[in-house]
């Protein structure tokens, strides 16, 4: 019954998501809410200004419509579904706005990194808020080991860094067509895998719905791509993966579930280091995804190949969670 029930939401959220596409993009076009493409990537990237962002809407409007009806007809939805959908669309308005400047307002940076910043801190501080009013525990595992620490007031910073930590990680990833889109629906297959292990229905159903909605967008995102997420998506994608690791506990593994976004972030740290000590860069361009389409690797090459990493990351993290 549960398979089904889990194969239902899948189904329902992509099918929302490519049905409504069709009808969404021509819409981003005659608005004409096209990429800006900045002068500093990679050359190849240019024939792609103009192409439709902001499809991160889409996700967001699968995800809240499915997570909704199916936690209606199947459960009771609690906590753990309104805090998922509050971070999903907390961070997903933020990302808005981020598009919007850019677009409307011919901003090619978007919102300034403070105001940014500031937005996602208010985001998981609420996030964490909530969870301390309902006695959530402070109290963070750490794999493979029996050692455990209770952060006490420290886990709300905690909260804070990894809410905020990968939703940029996510944004950063989110360069390469289908890239974000694939390896997302990776990571959120993992846990929807892990949190079903712990009878987290809420949870569970949350996390399908967001496979299944960034897997219908794939079909539009793919190479060469119809459509972006823009920050609307990336960020609100990032921001509810972190949410999902905090509410199952498994915090630590989302580093290794969500490994590919956390080597993207780390090229962009250690390049920015390098530059700034050495004067040297360590990558071609950063992040890694631009290094290996500079090495002379197609497009689609590397975004196979890292969905294939991601695809590994997550295996390792689900058999470290459930049978180790």
């Amino acid at each position: 019954m549960m398979e089904r029930i889990i194969l239902f939401a899948i189904i329902m959220a992509f099918l929302i998501t490519v049905l409504l596409s069709p009808l969404f993009i021509p819409f981003l076009r005659r608005l004409k809410f096209g990429q800006s493409i900045r002068d500093e990537g990679p050359k190849s990237h240019q024939k792609k200004s103009g192409t439709p962002t902001m499809g991160g809407i889409l996700i967001v409007i699968s995800i809240i419509i499915t997570t909704l009806v199916m936690t209606a007809k199947y459960s009771e939805p609690g906590m753990d579904t309104y805090l998922l959908l509050f971070v999903l669309l907390g961070y997903g308005l933020l990302g808005f706005l981020d598009d919007f400047i850019k677009i409307a307002m011919k901003r090619n940076l978007g919102l300034t990194s403070k105001q940014k910043l500031i937005g996602q801190i208010i985001i998981a501080v609420v996030f964490y808020v909530v969870l301390k009013i309902n006695g959530f525990s402070t109290i963070i595992s750490i794999p493979l080991t029996d050692f455990s620490i209770d952060l006490g007031w420290g886990y709300a910073l905690f909260i804070i860094f990894w809410l905020v930590g990968f939703s940029n990680a996510t944004n950063l990833t989110d360069g390469l067509d289908g890239l974000l889109s694939g390896t997302a629906a990776i990571a959120f297959g993992a846990f929807a895998i892990l949190a079903w292990s712990l009878e987290m229905l809420d949870v569970t159903l949350f996390a399908v719905a967001v496979m299944g909605a960034v897997l219908g967008f794939l079909v539009f995102n793919a190479y060469p791509a119809k459509v972006f997420m823009g920050d609307t998506g990336s960020l609100a994608l990032g921001g509810a993966l972190a949410a999902i690791a905090i509410l199952t506990k498994m915090e630590i593994i989302l580093l290794l579930i969500g490994g590919m976004f956390v080597l993207e972030t780390l090229s962009v740290i250690l390049q920015v280091a390098s530059f700034k000590t050495t004067g040297k860069r360590i990558f071609k361009m950063s992040p890694l995804h631009h290094h290996y389409e500079l090495s002379g690797w197609s497009e689609w090459r590397v975004v196979v190949t890292f969905w294939t990493v991601g695809v590994l990351f997550a295996v390792l993290g689900i058999y470290i969670e459930v049978w180790m």
